[in-house]
């Protein structure tokens, strides 16, 4: 990759629905170029797919973090669904090694992050967790 897929890459990370013609402007290429560079680094796997962000993928919780969840037994299976739909709960992993779950939690204050905390320890079958602030994060 030059600059050239770097730059193209960085202006679809800022609107992945821009044009060829919008990419080309803010490139100072022509059109094709654009679209001969945005085959190859999708046929390459340097571009693996396209998504789309929703509000609640930007939502701007002042505190977020992880929750490592050890459950009792088999218990993570019913632990799931009860956590998947609790206020705070953004996302729901399961995961192998220690922990049995991870949880990403998101809150507006360190006192409701902590409330959350508190009702998802209280959960049948939760036996120890470990829970880490992300300070900051880079995409």
């Amino acid at each position: 990759m030059d600059e050239l897929d770097h730059k193209l890459i960085a202006a679809l990370k800022r609107n992945g629905r821009a044009s060829l013609s919008e990419l080309a402007a803010t490139l100072g290429v022509t059109r094709s170029t654009v679209r001969t560079r945005l085959r190859r680094l999708q046929d390459g796997g340097e571009i693996a797919g396209f998504t789309v962000l929703t509000r609640s993928d930007v939502r701007p919780d002042a505190v977020r973090g992880l929750m490592m969840l050890e459950i009792a037994g088999r218990g993570a299976e019913r632990a799931m669904p009860r956590l998947i739909t609790m206020a705070g709960v953004r996302a729901v992993h399961s995961t192998n090694g220690t922990w049995d779950i991870i949880a990403e939690i998101g809150a507006a204050t360190l006192e409701e992050f902590d409330r959350i905390l508190f009702a998802i320890r209280r959960l049948d079958g939760v036996t120890r967790s470990e829970t880490s602030l992300l300070l900051s994060t880079r995409r």
